[in-house]
């Protein structure tokens, strides 16, 4: 479709817009980089016209213009609406050009409206990556030939599958010389709107440039306003159009329109306004302009003909009226378009609800009668405004198979979800309905959808159905619970599937079912029975084809083997399946991928995991499968072990807001990682979110583990050990509940709180210290407990392993600190110096310099002469990662030098130990008791002390603090900076 003009070609006001948006796109540097750039400004602003005047210059320059439209309800649920219109057209223009492409790029084929069946494929059939890849090549080889400028009007309305080839468009670029320009409306972005995540993604790559047009000055408008009636207007009428255009160039035309018909309106009555053109047209260009426009924004000629039924000389007497009233224009690809899509929302709007029906009536017969005419998404939307339920179902179904067989599973899910509305319970394929819908849902990340619809499906169907259709339905169900925090006995359920269609029936249903139970027999550590039920999977579904189910099941049997020993062996099949070019963009490559990534982050290979989760979450979403099952957990995955790594920059990019819609369930568990970020920068307006996250506990255990483990540092570093206390109880006991007692996450949980604990016990009084050492020693227990059951069920790994020794250090820092006998220095040494080399083993670059800095404290009070280096090691981490309780902690071991100056005048030359030990004494604590918080002997203490008296001229302990207090020597909480050992905690 042309980018249309306003009406009598004018173009003002937008000259140094035009040149800018030359000079990005390339046309007046042919020898610089062809650029991206994405266009915006409101409704009517002009932005058509702009890219129409670029578009002009750079077909006249030798470029190859493709433009695609995005269109309103319309066109939201057909995948790639704006290629497939642009490709259309060159296929129309060019067809030995197309020829070309195709052959060199096949999956490009099923973006031809002339080259695909109007049938819908089998779901699944074709790999969006395939498709986003042909796309990419093909505009890289047509630039090779001719600069390439690609136009996407209207991304305010595009489809998913639009918006994701879009974003790998922007961020790819091009080696050969193509532009890409997409403009949207930005008055229609309310905060919801799927754009702005996308638009936040495009805002951060480099290579993509805003252009947002501003409203007309106001000499520009009367300068429109005098080119469109010259002569005919007075200044008054002018100057009213002028101020109640207010720089919008397409209100100016309409206002100018209506005045010269003496009927000015006003911009509050805008959807009159905009019918004066209408009312100008004859009867039978009204008749048709109507019908165009319950087709959206553009109709094929084809399509409208059938619709009107008219005379062949009636009807294009009808289109000319309305094309020479501006209200239509023609299109190259064969049709028509309203001039401005405000235009043929407010025609559309203008019908009798009998009109309505009466339009979509006509549209649907036309297309079932030839599909040739549309879609399968056409005819449903048709079918279903027309009051006709049970075409609309069928459509709808057929429309939903069409979309999952391009990657399209958010559009599918939408009809699918149309057709659920419309489906009877007695439906003869309300089963199959149900099961493609649940995968659709599934592959947008909505497992618990998916489970709903099959259970709800399953409660309503009569046990004396379909056997073979129950136990579909069943081994669905079983897969779906085992992606929630569901307490459905999967295993149970995959017997009473395969009880269902016996052990004798050699079927590609046996072969799905025992893919299921072979799941369902690892996840309860049944490894002998799930090896056994796996190799019978895939031997039956490679005998029946099914290569998509035989991989799957190869990833679990690849995970059994690395629980029972045979990491190595598990690594090597995970590797041989990935290397199969068939695997790629399927579920099984998301499971294997993420299977792959959780073997090296296990042992501690971090960098490696963050490569291959990376990997994972990237071809998942070029298939289109960003929110689904493992691909999900690819990203999230992949931020942790960033961070654990120490790259948190790198950690925020992954688990990010962006370009994909985020379902609500995985925006809490990406928002519940990125708190561990928050956590170790010392964020504390970062738990503003645990309110929000907290409504999600219940539903997805791992969000409460995630976002409880980040409070209980943020809580216990603001100061807060009560509600870290709080929140550690609260997610222990909901996760004993959804999971099980002695779940091994507790060996974390307990940690980092035993850590709090003990800093706390630092500045705590003496009867709050006994709670405090109590509660840690029960935190102890707890945790040796989890790491004995882990290590016996050969679940530890290197990061329990790290953490077990961390909870036994941190336990004898709570003792010291807490004034219990027991723990010296030599075993606090040995225990810290385990803690370093096991977090330093795994490669966890936080907890490692958190755990040096503690030995550190330890060597130094010790008086050895590695403390300085260890000590160096620990800040430069801490600096590097920008670790703020970190590094608080850290300050008291160099000096004070961050502390800043003391107090003028008495008390100016206190030292840094002094001015620990003062607060210290403000706390009421004896000089025994400051000996053994500090490593000193009481006489040392003492001796500092009265050195602190003298300085202050003080004739106690008690006027000593009043007047630390009045000179501003102490903090809030009289416990000053920091005292050694004490930390961040955890």
């Amino acid at each position: 479709m042309p980018l249309d003009a306003t009406a009598g070609g004018l173009f003002v006001g937008r000259d140094l817009d035009v040149a800018r948006l030359a000079r990005l796109v390339g046309l007046d540097t042919p020898e610089r980089d062809h650029g991206m750039v994405v266009v915006s400004g409101d409704a009517g602003i002009g932005k058509t016209r702009l890219l129409a005047e670029v578009s002009g210059r750079a077909r006249e320059a030798g470029h190859e213009v493709l433009v695609g439209h995005c269109l309103g309800e319309a066109g939201s649920s057909l995948p790639y609406l704006p290629f497939t219109e642009m490709l259309g057209r060159l296929e129309a223009t060019r067809p030995d050009q197309v020829d070309q492409v195709v052959a060199a790029h096949p999956p490009l084929a099923r973006l031809f409206p002339g080259r695909r069946s109007s049938s819908a494929a089998e779901p699944g059939s074709l790999d969006r990556a395939d498709i986003v890849e042909a796309v990419h090549a093909a505009l890289e080889d047509l630039g090779r030939e001719a600069p390439v400028l690609v136009v996407v009007e209207d991304v305010h309305w595009a489809d998913q599958s639009s918006r994701d080839l879009l974003t790998l468009l922007f961020t790819r670029g091009f080696s050969a010389p193509v532009s890409l320009v997409a403009s949207y409306r930005s008055d229609d972005l309310h905060r919801r709107h799927p754009l702005r995540a996308t638009l936040a993604h495009w805002s951060r790559l480099a290579s993509v440039h805003r252009l947002d047009l501003a409203p007309l000055a106001d000499h520009h408008v009367r300068e429109l306003v005098q080119g469109l009636r010259p002569g005919q207007l007075g200044e008054a009428e002018v100057q009213a159009v002028v101020d109640r255009a207010e720089g919008n160039a397409f209100f100016a035309e309409e206002l100018t329109a209506a005045s010269a018909l003496g009927r000015p309106g006003s911009a509050e009555d805008l959807s009159r306004l905009l019918l004066v053109r209408f009312e100008q047209l004859e009867p039978s260009g009204q008749q048709v302009t109507r019908l165009a426009a319950a087709a959206g924004r553009q109709v094929s000629h084809r399509l409208l003909a059938c619709v009107a039924g008219l005379p062949e000389a009636e009807l294009d007497a009808a289109i000319r009226d309305a094309v020479e009233h501006h209200v239509l224009v023609a299109t190259d690809a064969g049709g028509y378009a309203f001039r401005h899509a405000l235009l043929a929302e407010t025609v559309y709007d203008d019908l009798l609800p009998g009109e309505r029906v009466r339009a979509h009536e006509r549209y649907a017969a036309a297309l079932a009668a030839d599909l040739t005419l549309g879609t399968w998404a056409d005819l449903a939307r048709h079918a279903l405004a027309a009051g006709d339920r049970a075409q609309a179902l069928d459509a709808s179904v057929r429309a939903g198979d069409a979309a999952m067989a391009v990657g399209g599973p958010e559009e599918a899910w939408r009809h699918f979800k149309q057709a659920l509305a419309l489906l009877p319970d007695d439906h003869p394929d309300a089963d199959a309905v149900t099961l493609h819908a649940a995968a659709a849902a599934t592959a947008t990340g909505r497992s618990y959808k998916a489970l709903d619809l099959l259970q709800d499906r399953l409660a309503r169907r009569p046990r004396s159905a379909d056997h073979a259709a129950r136990a579909e339905l069943l081994g669905a169900v079983a897969t779906a619970a085992r992606l929630t925090e569901n307490p459905l006995d999967t295993l149970a359920v995959t017997k009473e599937a395969l009880a269902l269609v016996g052990p004798d029936e050699q079927s590609a249903l046996r072969a799905r079912l025992l893919g299921a139970h072979t799941q369902a027999l690892a996840d309860r550590g049944r490894d002998d029975e799930a090896t056994r039920a796996g190799d019978e999977a895939i031997a039956l579904a490679e005998q029946h084809g099914l290569r998509d189910v035989a991989d799957e099941v190869r990833v679990v049997v690849a995970k059994v083997r690395e629980r029972t020993g045979n990491p190595q062996e598990s690594q090597q099949a995970l590797e041989r399946i990935l290397a199969d070019p068939a695997v790629r963009g399927t579920p099984a490559e998301s499971r294997a991928l993420h299977h792959l990534g959780s073997l090296h982050h296990r042992a501690g290979r971090l960098a490696q995991a963050v490569e291959v989760y990376r990997l994972g979450a990237t071809r998942a979403r070029a298939a289109g499968r960003e929110w689904a099952p493992y691909a999900l957990e690819c990203r999230l995955l992949g931020g942790i072990a960033a961070y654990e790594l120490g790259d948190w920059p790198q950690a925020e990019q992954i688990l990010a807001r962006d370009g994909g819609e985020a379902p609500l369930m995985a925006r809490a568990l990406l928002d519940a990682a990125l708190l561990y970020v928050a956590a170790g920068r010392g964020d504390t307006a970062a738990l503003e979110v645990l309110p929000h996250l907290r409504r999600w506990w219940e539903t997805e255990g791992l969000v409460a583990l995630l976002s409880a483990s980040a409070a209980v540092d943020l809580r216990g570093d603001a100061g807060d050990v009560e509600g870290a206390i709080e929140i550690h109880d609260e997610v222990v006991d909901l996760l004993t509940r959804l999971w099980r007692p002695g779940f091994q996450a507790r060996l974390r949980l307990s940690s980092l709180l035993i850590g709090q604990l003990a800093t706390h016990a630092a500045h705590a009084t003496t009867a709050e210290r006994r709670r405090l050492l109590e509660r840690g020693e029960g935190l102890a227990v707890v945790a040796a407990d989890v790491w004995e059951r882990s290590a016996a069920e050969g679940t530890g790994g290197a990061e329990a392993f790290a953490w077990e020794a961390r909870a036994r250090a941190d336990l004898l820092r709570l003792r010291w600190l807490a004034g219990s006998p027991g723990p010296d220095l030599p075993a606090m040494e040995s225990a810290w110096r385990e803690a370093v080399e096991r977090f330093d083993a795994y490669g966890h670059a936080f907890e490692a310099a958190r755990s040096r800095a503690r030995l550190a404290a330890v060597l130094r009070a010790a008086g050895s002469p590695q403390a300085a280096e260890v000590l160096r090691l620990a800040t430069e981490q801490a600096r590097v990662l920008g670790a703020a309780p970190l590094l608080a902690e850290l300050r008291p071991l160099l000096g004070g030098r961050d502390l800043g100056p003391t107090a003028n005048g008495i008390g100016e030359h206190l030292t840094p130990r002094e001015r620990e030990i003062l607060s210290l004494v403000a706390l009421g604590r004896s000089n025994k008791q400051i000996g053994t918080q500090l490593f000193i002997s009481a006489k040392t203490a003492s001796v500092h002390v009265s050195n602190i008296m003298a300085k202050l001229g003080a004739q106690g302990r008690g006027e000593a603090v009043a007047l630390a207090r009045e000179r501003g020597l102490l903090d809030d909480q009289s416990g000053g900076p920091g005292t050694p050992l004490r930390g961040s905690g955890g």
